[in-house]
């Protein structure tokens, strides 16, 4: 028996990295997904992959057509829509504050606020009358601490970790449970592509990774598809406005093995003037 059994779940992005590793868990855990994406080819190919359990459907998140229509063609397919994955993003503009163009800011707020926006908005008028439901989003680390993204992601995902503890207020009376995920560093074939792509790549960015937290190892989709499968599922029937980091400990400082050894080694206490 899966922990997702019976379910419906709506999970943007979901052709390539998070999302495909959140497809692929979800479906493995009993749940029939609507998978949205830019990427076609991608998207045809992996639900074609998974069967019965998925459709696909090409959409823009910041499209407020789109974002209603896909919530429509969830409920038309599988009768009923239990779970929202926001996950669709994409590092945006970067660089320094002088530098950025105002159409390259609203281009990465469309996507990365708009769009989490939009899927709570077409969510909840779903499963507010069925009185049940989980939406679910995808923040940062960034979101919570300055100096792990660009500024205008960051900014994004700060907002999406503050409208999802609002939208919980509110929902959360008509039986629909919303939380987000704070992922760390996740080797995503989004950020090999941006080293130029390809299995060479990617290996570089999780030994990269691998050194910056605590856990000696680059976070994977599917450790954040995990997260995702244990707040769409009734086991998390009593998490509502979480933030939940899933980031190997980056977000918790430096480094114990980076400071100075006399901090590292034990020293005896002695009492003033011993």
């Amino acid at each position: 028996m899966g922990r997702l059994d019976g379910k419906v779940a709506l999970i943007t992005g979901g052709a390539s990295g998070i999302g495909e590793a959140s497809v692929r868990r979800f479906i493995g855990e009993g749940a029939r997904v609507l998978l949205v994406d830019l990427q076609q080819g991608r998207g045809e190919k992996l639900a074609r992959e998974l069967g019965d359990a998925a459709r696909f459907s090409r959409i823009d998140v910041s499209s407020e057509d789109d974002v209603s229509g896909a919530v429509d063609l969830a409920v038309s397919e599988f009768g009923r829509l239990d779970c929202m994955f926001n996950n669709a993003g994409f590092g945006g503009t970067s660089g320094p504050i002088a530098d950025l163009p105002v159409e390259e800011y609203d281009f990465t707020m469309g996507v990365l606020l708009r769009g989490v926006y939009l899927g709570m908005k077409h969510a909840a008028r779903v499963m507010t009358p069925q009185g049940s439901g989980s939406i679910i989003s995808t923040a940062s680390v960034a979101g919570l601490s300055p100096g792990f993204g660009p500024h205008i992601y960051s900014a994004a995902k700060a907002a999406v970790v503050h409208l999802t503890r609002s939208v919980a207020m509110e929902l959360g009376e008509q039986g629909v449970r919303v939380n987000c995920i704070c992922p760390g560093g996740i080797a995503t074939p989004l950020i090999a592509n941006a080293m130029g792509g390809g299995e060479a790549a990617l290996e570089t960015v999780k030994q990269f990774m691998g050194a910056l937290q605590p856990i000696q190892r680059a976070g994977l989709p599917e450790d954040i598809a995990q997260a995702a499968v244990f707040l769409a599922g009734d086991e998390a029937g009593f998490v509502n406005g979480h933030a939940l980091v899933v980031d190997g400990g980056l977000g918790g400082g430096r480094l114990w093995s980076s400071r100075p050894e006399a901090m590292r080694v034990h020293q005896p206490m002695r009492m003033p003037g011993e």
